[in-house]
């Protein structure tokens, strides 16, 4: 027999509203029913001012991160049937909230401006293409896959404490491009992470690795980006 869900969700205009609160709504779940289908059920069927991000609706763009029941993922590929039936819908947190759960990504998009993710290939440009080995590919491919979603800028502790910290993303996103072989501005993306707000900030905490609906472990990016600003500054000194 179907449920019929409880939805508690976050409510906020900043241009109206004095502080946020929640609406609860009441939805009938369906066998396959994901939180987004639950929120545009909510949205065309009984409260068409409630705001929310979501485009491909196939956990592929990431627009639709946000907080139910406290975990951090995308509402496209959360099934309601995995929960409790009575839900709690959230905006990213250590953010600041546009309207309802539309957080505001002007300051990740900020950051991810600084490491330039675009590839500066190689001189002169070959005809047909640029090879790379297999092992070249497979070492910055899943790197690669990373949606931009936030899901781990939002869910780590180093950005609740220092606006400045760059992210995990961000890290996954310099990897792919320091491992690049094709790439040339690998020196100066080093120097834009070698400092406290890139990759010496991170804790260690995990979450990011946690909340990662690709399976992109950014911690890993981290150690590496450190061994090889390790290894530049040791040949700086002759060694």
């Amino acid at each position: 027999m179907a449920r019929m869900l409880t939805f508690e969700v976050f409510r906020f205009n900043p241009d109206v509203d004095e502080r946020p609160y929640y609406d609860t709504y009441q939805v009938q779940e369906s066998e396959t029913m994901n939180v987004l289908e639950a929120l545009l059920e909510i949205q065309h069927e009984q409260d068409g001012s409630l705001a929310f991000r979501y485009s491909c609706r196939g956990a592929v763009c990431g627009s639709c991160a946000m907080s139910i029941n406290g975990m951090i993922g995308l509402a496209d590929k959360m099934l309601t049937r995995n929960f409790k039936a009575k839900i709690l819908v959230e905006p990213l947190p250590y953010l600041p909230v546009f309207k309802d759960l539309v957080a505001d990504m002007k300051m990740f998009w900020q950051n991810i401006r600084k490491i330039k993710p675009w590839l500066a290939p190689l001189e002169p440009v070959p005809e047909s293409e640029w090879r790379m080995s297999v092992e070249e590919m497979r070492r910055i491919e899943i790197f690669g896959s990373c949606i931009l979603c936030g899901c781990c800028y939002a869910s780590c502790p180093v950005t609740k404490r220092d606006r400045d910290f760059l992210g995990p993303a961000l890290l996954s996103k310099a990897y792919r491009y320091l491992y690049d072989p094709r790439h040339t501005r690998a020196v100066e993306l080093l120097d834009v992470l070698n400092n406290q707000e890139g990759a010496w900030g991170c804790d260690y905490i995990y979450n990011c690795v946690e909340v990662c609906p690709k399976h992109i472990r950014p911690t890993d990016a981290f150690v590496a980006v450190r061994k090889k600003l390790v290894s530049k500054f040791f040949r700086s000194l002759g060694f």
